[in-house]
């Protein structure tokens, strides 16, 4: 039986943590940064969970994960 290949670009999007959780960065912090204040800068720089409802979908993408 053939291994079960990891779809490389969910990989690099996504992380799974020890406990099991799927998380993903925040959108919009490629550009336009210069407008937007440095709390809000900050909390988009931290990783946020995916929702359970994409969460299945990534979990099928990942399955070494």
């Amino acid at each position: 039986m053939p291994k079960i290949k990891t779809r490389r670009a969910a990989a690099k999007r996504f992380r799974i943590s020890k406990s099991g959780k799927i998380f993903r960065r925040h959108a919009k912090m490629r550009h336009l940064l210069e407008c937007k204040s440095p709390g809000k800068r900050r909390k988009l720089r931290q990783g946020v969970e995916v929702s359970p409802t994409d969460a299945a979908r990534v979990r099928a993408m990942m399955p070494g994960g």
